[in-house]
């Protein structure tokens, strides 16, 4: 079954910068677009940052010239390199991608476990 792995989570300094990773694996046909979300303790989860195949990306405003959506195809991953990090950036973050899997009779939301990321003042 297709799966989404995370990694690259941790507890940083502020000011400091982390890189989250996310592998799509198992029967995979094609991926379309792929992204980052973040739920912080007491809030909704929200949008960080979204890629399409054709590379289009899309941030949150809180985001904006701090973090980096990329993705290798080939690879079937997703990155989101964060930097100068904020406390207010300390959330569960989550990888989401539209994936048509084999056999292919359409595309379905995926998403992984969720990696913690965790900036202290």
């Amino acid at each position: 079954q297709v799966q989404l792995v995370e990694s690259g989570g941790g507890l940083v300094q502020a000011g400091e910068s982390l890189r989250l990773s996310c592998a799509a694996s198992g029967s995979i046909f094609s991926i379309n677009a792929m992204g980052w979300y973040r739920q912080a303790p007491g809030k909704q989860r929200e949008l960080v940052a979204t890629i399409t195949r054709g590379v289009t990306t899309n941030y949150a405003d809180s985001v904006k010239g701090r973090f980096t959506i990329s993705r290798d195809n080939a690879k079937n991953t997703v990155y989101l390199q964060m930097n100068n990090l904020k406390p207010e950036d300390t959330a569960v973050y989550y990888c989401n991608a539209d994936i048509f899997p084999i056999p292919v009779r359409g595309s379905y939301d995926y998403w992984g476990q969720g990696t913690r990321v965790t900036v202290s003042s």
